[in-house]
């Protein structure tokens, strides 16, 4: 027979509010209380129950994540590897994740439900847009959060992110330094943040290299493989097409991998190929495609969870941001550009 809390104060000769505040840990019992009633609780199978605890406490013990899925989300390994590290970190804390799918144009309905309904204690804000009217809502209604990826706010938020317009910048820099001059990129839309900052830093690198970037030769594509698929089919398509590509995001980057593979091309041999982030080891490849890296797997959930923990614990706005750093990962995918078109560039410069 299952033990509820009425039992278990009957049991013990105690009030069931001072057993339940002993089982939550609050100060106004004794210790000697207190370690009686888990103690007798342990033996005798004692389970509370979330509704009655949500109750009493006031909190829900969980944090909630609203996620517009479509198909390309459900196949992303990264993500999937970043919710396994929240989990894993939130569950030392006693603390569960709650994911909700929603469809983009009625997401804040979503956040509204799971605030008003007190369902989860804190959110966390996946794939941040530069003006993100969920970030918005969340201070209108001083509620906790933390962003994964920064937003255009001058009100205090937590965040964790990474250096993207730098990795945009690491990536030119590998191709310029191998003697490319038209280089392309195939980006996500730049109402996504992480899309803008890589957007930024591949124009900077550029410029800075003395390349002014070519309108043609940049181009927004759906996040997700045929995106990237019908992106690179244009740019193969150009009459001068370019001699190198950085992919912005790896979902498209398998769609430009296949575009490339079903055009002929060989790892090495006519364009480069950079895709940020990689391509996901999962997918079986006779090649390592290179690739600008940041830890986006369970260490960014680890952090994301620490970060949440420590708003609810009441910490300074301020002090609570992560950046992470990337840095370039060398494969077989990019080199120098063909002989040919070395040739046609000297011509030019000449």
């Amino acid at each position: 027979m299952k033990v509820n809390l009425k039992m278990l104060s009957e049991t013990l000769g105690l009030s069931q509010t001072t057993v339940s505040r002993a089982l939550n840990g609050y100060s106004d019992v004794s210790e000697a209380t207190r370690k009686r009633v888990v103690e007798a609780a342990a033996q005798l199978g004692y389970q509370p129950n979330p509704q009655a605890r949500q109750l009493a406490t006031g909190r829900a013990d969980a944090i909630g994540i609203v996620y517009p899925f479509g198909a390309s989300d459900i196949g992303d390994i990264r993500f999937g590897e970043v919710v396994s590290g929240i989990t894993e970190r939130l569950a030392e804390h006693k603390l569960d994740l709650l994911i909700h799918s929603s469809r983009p144009d009625v997401e804040l309905d979503t956040y509204r439900r799971l605030i008003e309904g007190r369902r989860v204690d804190a959110m966390i804000v996946a794939r941040t847009r530069v003006d993100d009217p969920r970030i918005r809502f969340l201070q209108e209604h001083n509620f906790p959060f933390v962003a994964y990826g920064r937003t255009r706010s001058r009100i205090p938020y937590a965040w964790f992110d990474f250096d993207n317009e730098a990795g945009g910048r690491l990536a030119v820099e590998r191709l310029v330094g191998l003697g490319h001059r038209r280089i392309a990129l195939v980006h996500a839309p730049l109402e996504l943040n992480f899309a803008m900052q890589r957007h930024r830093g591949f124009v900077t690198g550029l410029r800075a290299a003395g390349i002014e970037p070519h309108p043609e030769l940049i181009i927004e594509a759906s996040l997700d493989r045929i995106g990237g698929y019908q992106a690179v089919g244009r740019l193969l398509a150009l009459d001068e097409p370019p001699t190198a590509v950085l992919v912005d995001n790896n979902v498209a980057g398998v769609g430009a991998l296949r575009a490339l593979g079903d055009s002929g091309w060989k790892p090495g041999k006519g364009m480069s190929l950079i895709v940020y982030d990689g391509i996901p080891s999962e997918i079986p490849l006779t090649c390592k495609v290179t690739g600008v890296i940041q830890p986006t797997g369970t260490s960014a959930g680890h952090a994301l969870a620490d970060l949440v923990v420590d708003v609810l614990a009441g910490k300074p706005l301020e002090a609570l941001h992560s950046l992470g750093a990337p840095c370039l990962s060398v494969g077989d995918t990019d080199g120098p550009p063909p002989a040919a078109t070395r040739r046609r560039q000297a011509a030019k410069a000449g």
